[in-house]
């Protein structure tokens, strides 16, 4: 009689520790997303509603604030709910080590952009005694250079061309709009890939090791396959913490699995900006990601393209050419300002010369540039499954080694001459 007492005062105690951690955890999470509504969102949601009721024909007096927006404030608030989330759900222990806690919210390489680290990878380092490793720090500068290279002598360097004719793009003619719509597709891609390179580099300095975040998304033979590649501490983060909790794919109707993966990619195109053009966004891709999923393909291509070859299959390549210009129309609306002049973009590059040659603003500018993102396509392609695109010059000779340091830094040199460019994710 007293063993059934007991067991049944300890079923108690459970379930009253369950409620108050789910309680906590739960006023954490609303916290944390309330503070980034009202920086990120609450203009937006203010706008669009007193827009609704206009139609309607009614007139409401709401005012918007003019809020300077935290640099990154996106990237360390779903950071700061991982450690919540992870604690609540028993994968790790609750740290009351507060400069611990607080270094793995604003380490410095990766708070402003990225990676999103999960507290169960990022905050065990803190606690571990690191040495210095000479091989781990040197591979460190190697992947910084390269997302140097990528940020300063491509991605900045494509701006130049990108912003004015996104800026102009009705006087525009077709090929010209599909050059500077493929050069922002490069852009971003060089700008964010390398910020992400530069962070984790430097955080290989301190003995921190950050999860990889592109793995060559540009050699993906899908939409499905993209995504596994582009941006994964993002898109790991709402399959861990949304998809799954949501029932993901295994649910008992495909209807809930469209609806979960519509959630997953509104919210992803939200998580960008408040803005429809990036609403918008998320809903293309998830509508090309659907019919992947509802055929079971979604999970056809989860190896390396081309494994143990040098050249890919005339089918692969075509699958990378395809997913490559599916990708090219989202980044279209992902860099318009608004969903109308994204429309506005596409008829234009389609129904006004688009075969004729485009209008280039200094020829000359376009040799060095075209010449650098072919190397880093191809340095890119070589090392497709490695961490980093210069993973191979540890292995070369020293005289080798330095003509490739050398071209890399001739490249960055030449993309410093041009106008300073923040980094695109900074916004978010």
């Amino acid at each position: 009689m007293q063993t059934n007492v007991n067991r049944g005062g300890k079923i108690s105690l459970l379930k009253r520790v369950t409620s108050s951690a789910k309680l906590y955890v739960g006023i954490n999470i609303v916290l944390n997303l309330l503070i980034l509504a009202i920086f990120k969102y609450y203009n937006f949601f203010v706008g669009s509603f007193v827009e609704l009721f206009q139609l309607f024909g009614y007139s409401l007096n709401m005012r918007t604030m003019h809020i300077i927006l935290p640099v990154g404030i996106s990237f360390y608030t779903f950071q700061a709910l991982s450690y919540s989330i992870d604690v609540y759900r028993g994968k790790l222990s609750a740290t009351k080590d507060i400069i611990a806690f607080t270094a793995y919210v604003s380490f410095f390489p990766q708070l402003v952009a990225g990676p999103i680290e999960r507290a169960t990878n990022l905050l065990p380092q803190f606690f571990t005694k690191r040495q210095f490793n000479y091989n781990v720090a040197v591979d460190g500068c190697r992947q910084m250079l390269w997302g140097m290279f990528k940020k300063v002598a491509i991605a900045d360097t494509c701006a130049i061309y990108v912003d004015n004719v996104f800026d102009n793009f009705q006087t525009c003619d077709g090929s010209t709009l599909a050059l500077a719509a493929l050069l922002f597709t490069i852009q971003i891609y060089g700008d964010f890939s390398g910020y992400s390179d530069i962070a984790i580099g430097t955080a290989k300095l301190f003995g921190i090791k950050l999860m990889n975040n592109f793995r060559t998304p540009y050699f993906s033979r899908d939409i499905a396959e993209f995504w596994r590649r582009w941006h994964i501490s993002l898109t790991t983060w709402f399959r861990d913490y949304i998809y799954i909790p949501l029932g993901g794919s295994r649910v008992d109707s495909k209807l809930k699995v469209v609806r979960n993966t519509f959630i997953i990619f509104l919210v992803s195109g939200l998580w960008h900006g408040a803005n429809f053009t990036f609403l918008a966004w998320g809903l293309y891709h998830a509508i090309l990601f659907i019919p992947l999923i509802l055929l079971g393909l979604n999970r056809k291509h989860t190896d390396c393209v081309a494994a143990n070859k040098l050249f890919p299959t005339i089918k692969e390549t075509s699958q990378m050419l395809a997913t490559f210009i599916l990708a090219i129309f989202g980044w279209i609306l992902f860099r318009a300002e608004t969903i109308t002049q994204a429309w506005q973009y596409i008829v234009a590059m389609f129904s006004n010369n688009l075969f004729s040659v485009p209008y280039l603003i200094n020829r000359q500018y376009y040799v060095p540039l075209f010449l650098m993102i072919t190397i880093m396509f191809v340095v890119e392609w070589i090392n497709r499954n490695q961490q980093h695109g210069l993973v191979w010059q540890k292995h070369k000779p020293l005289a080798l080694q330095i003509v490739v340091y050398t071209i890399l830094l001739l490249g960055i040199m030449y993309g410093i001459r041009g106008e300073e460019a923040s980094f695109i994710y900074f916004q978010f």
